[in-house]
């Protein structure tokens, strides 16, 4: 439900030989939402199921790679990833990274034609854009700078435009990754009828 692959290994013999197995999820608006989960329970379907998953990423030129390729929705500046350069590479950080655009990527898919936004567009939204901060001080996976960011930090999150040689595009909102701290900075507001751009994959910009 957050972009992230899983799957069920059961125990035989037991009552869970079947796949897939739905998952109901309840959010605190009392939303539900289904999902069905894949299901193995013999050496044989584990081994195929692995087989057929994509090699872990090993480095941020495979990041850059798969998220291309992936997120078909997001147009990628020609420099996008190349902040990233001199960072050690994370795997954590690299898989979370791919989890904030194929997010963003799937929120750009839920714009129909007629400008609005869809079901699950709004609900994307609400769970990762516009929720409540989590006890302990972590934020929701979306946010916009502060206005006290937008201004220090203006000319840093501006970049020029992928597609218009001569001019530049503001970008504070950004998706998180905290450990290390890394960011994703997109254009906003998102709609169907414009293209959504991420210029920028690397350290966080604003540190004080």
């Amino acid at each position: 439900m957050n972009g992230i692959e899983r799957a069920l290994v059961s125990l035989i013999p037991s009552d869970w030989e079947f796949s897939p197995v739905s998952v109901d999820w309840i959010s605190e608006t009392g939303s539900r939402r289904t999902v069905d989960i894949g299901n193995y329970w013999t050496p044989e379907s584990v081994e195929a199921a692995l087989e057929a998953r994509p090699a872990p990423l090993d480095s941020w030129r495979q990041l850059e790679e798969r998220a291309r390729t992936r997120c078909t929705e997001l147009r990628f500046a020609a420099d996008a990833f190349a902040y990233l350069e001199g960072c050690p590479f994370a795997s954590g950080a690299a898989h979370r990274l791919l989890v904030i655009l194929d997010t963003l990527h799937r929120f750009k898919s839920c714009h129909g034609a007629d400008g609005r936004r869809t079901a699950e567009g709004h609900e994307l939204y609400r769970d990762f854009f516009a929720g409540k901060k989590e006890k302990g001080g972590r934020g929701v996976l979306f946010s916009d700078a502060s206005d006290a960011e937008k201004r220090r930090f203006e000319q840093e999150m501006t970049f020029g435009h992928p597609e218009k040689a001569d001019e530049t595009i503001f970008c504070p909102w950004h998706g998180k990754v905290q450990t290390p701290q890394l960011r994703v900075h997109f254009s906003w507001l998102v709609r169907a009828d414009e293209a959504l751009y991420v210029v920028y994959v690397g350290p966080k910009i604003t540190k004080r």
